[in-house]
């Protein structure tokens, strides 16, 4: 028998969140000129095109590629 997929919207998918870091990721999404514009438009396609499940896997997916060139 399979086991029951982990759903990536709560419950046992939590991942700690620094909040200095959230606070300054925001900032750049949010205020800082270029930038804010740029990953706006990344954010609307995103929400637009996937469903939140998807979403949620696309932030783990690049938070886990970020994590992998930061050792290299």
């Amino acid at each position: 028998m399979a086991p029951e997929p982990i759903p990536l919207l709560g419950g046992k998918s939590v991942h700690c969140i620094n909040e200095q870091q959230m606070s300054e990721a925001l900032m750049l999404a949010e205020q800082e000129p270029g930038s804010s514009e740029k990953i706006q438009a990344v954010l609307a396609d995103a929400e637009a095109k996937l469903s939140r499940n998807e979403q949620a896997a696309l932030a783990f997916v690049l938070i886990h590629r970020l994590k992998q060139t930061a050792a290299a």
